[in-house]
């Protein structure tokens, strides 16, 4: 009786099934619990303490791009959050950039001008068959060729171009910059209440309001009015040269530009391959019924197509936002201030905390990534085809 029943337990598809995946489950435990056993064997062997009480010290380092307070007095969890805004700034800068010339050089590889097109795809071949990181090495290369301090090009006395960065007025707000900043705040919010109302109009009566020319009207013009009656309360500080390098002001680090460059021009090249199928893949006869109606073809463009190509462009794009804030890493190359080179290269030398820095920075890029995946997801329900249930 007992192997009748192991026999009938053995040949039961289902029971075979969960039995092999607990079996599996038990492998990769004992793998996990053996390299755990290992690791924490090796550490204690060499005398390096774990844990994170190391985040309470000093990093007694400089880091070049700061965006919030920051000495080489303060601790490595100081240093690591410097290298995460830093890391945040580039992956999104880089993002919206090449966002831009991705949209663009798609629509101009379908251009009908033979130049346009023959530009567009030569840009798309020769940029995406390099590797990323000679791109980024290539324009940190040009930037260091340019003036040296002394020699720094001037344009209109306050903007000065040197091989240490762009030097640039910078603002310091005073008091009243609060007001102003709300009635920002109040315009965008206006502009997107306006535009989804204009929208319903628009579906309801067929009345197609100036929706552009309205929000871009509330949104440069109210804050400028507000900021004008609280009398301007903005100073520039100026940057000027005093012995061998500028005061004042604020730079653009050579490093954040050739990261911006390369990190952009590289992935543009693939989303507009990806814009491009996109607007491919809309049927050729929407465009002819569009025309038909006698609209112009960037309203054609704007109205008709982009909308339905978004279908098709928006989940091989979030794939592409996730390579480029991945591919920021590879500012180490170059020194620029990331997440890597600051918290997870000179902070790991110092401390010799290895597994738990290592640990921090994959998390981190590991939450970034998913942050990304999560709005981008959302926005691509937003624009699927929507069918009566």
């Amino acid at each position: 009786m007992n192997g009748l029943t192991l026999r009938n337990i053995f040949f039961d598809e289902k029971i075979r099934s969960i039995l092999i995946q607990a079996f599996v489950v038990g492998l990769i435990g004992v793998g996990i619990y053996s390299l755990i056993q290992t690791t924490s064997y090796n550490l204690d062997k060499r005398g390096i303490d774990t844990g994170f009480e190391f985040l309470k010290n000093p990093a007694g380092y400089d880091i070049s791009l700061t965006l919030i307070p920051y000495t080489n007095t303060d601790t490595h969890l100081q240093a690591y959050f410097v290298g995460l805004i830093n890391t945040l700034l580039i992956a999104v800068t880089g993002c919206f950039v090449a966002t831009i010339i991705g949209f663009t050089i798609g629509i101009i590889r379908l251009s009908t001008n033979w130049l346009f097109r023959n530009f567009a795809y030569a840009y798309v071949e020769a940029t995406r068959n390099v590797p990323i990181l000679l791109h980024i090495i290539f324009w940190y290369t040009v930037l260091l060729e340019l003036p040296k301090i002394k020699e720094a090009a001037n344009f209109l006395k306050f903007f000065f171009l040197s091989n240490r960065g762009v030097y640039s007025p910078a603002l310091i707000l005073q008091d009243g910059m609060g007001i102003v900043f709300i009635f920002i705040i109040f315009s965008i919010v206006f502009a997107i209440i306006f535009n989804i109302w204009a929208k319903k109009k628009q579906e309801s009566t067929g009345v197609q309001l100036p929706v552009f020319l309205i929000n871009s009207g509330v949104i440069i013009f109210l804050p400028i009015i507000v900021f004008i009656a609280l009398g301007m309360p903005l100073l520039w500080d100026h940057p000027v040269l005093k012995g061998f390098n500028f005061k004042g002001g604020m730079v653009i680090r050579p490093e954040f530009v050739a990261m911006l460059l390369g990190l952009g021009i590289y992935t543009g090249s693939y989303i507009a391959e990806i814009v491009r199928s996109g607007i491919i893949s809309v049927s050729k006869g929407q465009r002819e019924a569009a025309s038909a109606l006698g609209l112009k073809k960037n309203i054609v463009m704007k109205l008709v197509i982009i909308p339905q190509a978004l279908r098709v462009i928006i989940p091989p794009l979030t794939n592409q936002y996730l390579n480029l804030t991945k591919n920021s890493s590879l500012g180490i190359a170059i020194g620029y201030a990331d997440l890597v080179h600051g918290f997870g290269g000179i902070s790991l030398n110092i401390t010799g905390q290895a597994i738990e820095i290592m640990a921090m920075v994959m998390a981190t890029y590991l939450t970034i990534s998913l942050t990304i995946s999560l709005f981008m997801n959302l926005y691509n329900k937003s624009v699927q085809f929507k069918g009566n249930t």
